[in-house]
């Protein structure tokens, strides 16, 4: 697997892999009818502004890593209590 795809599978990197993954599938399934996965491409595109707005705001305040890892993005999504995308 080349070094970028495999970066792109990282959980740690990539913090919208299930969305991603779900759109994918979806694509799949539907037999490449993208009308029917607008849902899934929706989702995909809330949790990227969501992150990208968090990974934005910690550079502002000078936390390093600026994408959260994982473990802290979990936690971060359970305070907030339900997902916000």
């Amino acid at each position: 697997m080349p070094v970028v795809a495999g970066r792109l599978r990282d959980p740690d990197i990539n913090p919208c892999l299930l969305e991603s993954d779900a759109s994918t599938r979806c694509m799949d399934e539907y037999n490449y009818d993208r009308e029917r996965c607008s849902t899934h491409f929706l989702k995909y595109k809330n949790c990227r502004k969501f992150w990208n707005s968090v990974m934005i705001q910690r550079r502002r305040d000078g936390v390093k890593p600026s994408m959260p890892a994982a473990a802290e993005r979990d936690i971060i999504l359970q305070a907030m209590g339900k997902m916000p995308y």
